[in-house]
């Protein structure tokens, strides 16, 4: 009898809990990295498109320097964007342990490209300054061969950096069409430089796209009106006047990608959850120590 009465007693069922990430941060990574494989599909949209019309995919060997071609670095950039957006997102969404790995690794392997770039730029700085030295050729041997790096070159000499040339504006005359000799096959932009080598005039609404003619011939008449300072100086002086930002958001970016969603459970407590990501994150610290102390 008493075994028929603990027969007729109802069991309660117990939901099991399967998610082993919390919901908010699930969505949280899943909202950020939708943004970020929207970004890099935009991105890489764009990049398509720049070949495109240039119809580099015909004849890939009318690219003077294939990863110096502004086009290809945004097709990159946005082809590492998507597919790490993709990860994160469908990864954190369905949790998806194959993805969240993938998507670890990606990021991981970034962080360490990123902390090796960051102290062999310290290291060899008078490398990366030839190299910069001779990207900086080829784009004005160059300049107006190809329209994407011709915007660049004319973003950097005239917003960005406000600079001419390379040490100088006696750089042009590796273009042949400001070379000087060019006068003799009548290239009315001899012995100048481009427009974007010109000091912006008070209230000037439409920019004169002739104010570079002429500026280097011997005995130009009147005071010259363009950027003395090369490119490479005016470089080296942004990144010492902007050592700490750039710093503080390259040591943001490492701390987002050291974050690591597959270690974080509901039953963990935040004081323990502090203490693994400070362990984690402990190179990251000392880096943004680092770039600190070079700041001061």
């Amino acid at each position: 009898m008493a075994v028929n009465n603990i027969s007729s007693m109802p069991v309660r069922k117990y939901k099991r809990e399967t998610s082993e990430v919390s919901g908010c941060l699930k969505y949280m990574i899943f909202g950020f990295n939708v943004l970020f494989w929207l970004l890099g599909l935009g991105i890489l949209t764009v990049g398509v498109w720049a070949w495109s019309e240039k119809d580099t995919f015909n004849n890939l060997g009318k690219v003077a320097n294939v990863a110096l071609d502004p086009a290809f670095v945004l097709i990159c950039i946005g082809t590492v964007t998507f597919v790490i957006g993709f990860t994160g997102c469908v990864g954190a969404l369905r949790e998806n342990t194959c993805l969240l790995a993938a998507y670890a690794i990606f990021l991981s392997i970034l962080l360490l490209l990123e902390m090796t770039a960051g102290i062999l730029g310290f290291i060899f700085k008078d490398w990366i300054k030839s190299q910069a030295t001779a990207g900086f050729q080829t784009f004005i041997i160059h300049y107006r061969e190809d329209p994407d790096q011709q915007n660049l070159i004319d973003w950097i000499q005239e917003d960005w950096l406000q600079c001419c040339g390379i040490e100088g504006p006696k750089d042009w005359d590796r273009n042949n069409y400001f070379n000087c000799s060019s006068r003799d096959i009548g290239s009315r932009e001899a012995c100048g430089v481009p427009f974007s080598c010109c000091k912006r005039k008070p209230n000037e609404i439409i920019k004169n796209k002739q104010c570079g003619y002429d500026v280097r011939k011997p005995g130009f008449p009147g005071e010259r009106h363009i950027f003395e300072r090369g490119c490479l100086r005016a470089g080296e002086e942004w990144i010492e006047s902007n050592l700490v930002p750039v710093a503080g958001v390259t040591v943001g970016i490492m701390v987002l990608q050291n974050f690591d969603v597959s270690k974080i459970v509901n039953e963990k407590g935040c004081i323990q959850a502090a203490e693994e990501w400070i362990e984690r994150n402990m190179i990251t610290l000392t880096t943004c120590g680092i770039f600190i102390l070079f700041a001061q």
